[in-house]
């Protein structure tokens, strides 16, 4: 199984992703920011590309080896088709699911992250462009859910989905 959790920047993305590897078997948590690092010399925009080829071949080796694979990166419709043509061939269950809570929220420090003027503008465009918003997977509004409801909220739609294929 492969899930990918959307939303814009500081929408807790890597902290359900975190809780959801707790809560399922043998799991890689594969982190789109993170292979940005190979490359943080080249500008934003132009390794988006690159680190979304590089997360597909990630994904599929840990595909190979039996594992689920959870990837928490900001999906736009142009990525996501490109993760689905790019992983169709693996016949196992894609999910995806977007963490969608009030800008005001998104927007707001936590106890863990103080945001930068940079990342509250990119909040901002992200909500612009509908990466908040998508017109692909499952919505869910998390301004009002802890980590942990969203994450258990995501497994039962998980299993809900899986009956119902």
């Amino acid at each position: 199984m492969i899930i990918f959790l959307s939303g814009s920047i500081n929408s807790g993305k890597s902290t359900v992703a975190k809780l959801l590897s707790k809560k399922l078997e043998k799991v890689a948590v594969v982190e789109i920011d993170s292979l940005r690092d190979f490359i943080s010399d080249v500008k934003l925009e132009d390794s988006i590309p690159i680190n979304l080829e590089n997360a597909v071949s990630v994904t599929k080796n840990f595909v190979r080896h039996e594992f689920n694979v959870i990837v928490p990166y900001p999906l736009t419709q142009k990525n996501y088709e490109f993760m689905v043509n790019e992983l169709i061939d693996l016949y196992v269950e894609v999910f995806f699911f977007t963490l969608s809570p009030s800008l005001a929220k998104s927007q707001s420090d936590t106890d863990t992250r103080k945001l930068t003027d940079w990342e509250k503008e990119r909040i901002k465009y992200h909500y612009d462009i509908g990466i908040a918003n998508p017109k692909f997977g499952e919505m869910i509004d998390s301004t009002n859910q802890s980590p942990e409801e969203t994450t258990l909220e995501i497994l039962s739609r998980i299993n809900y989905l899986q009956r119902t294929v």
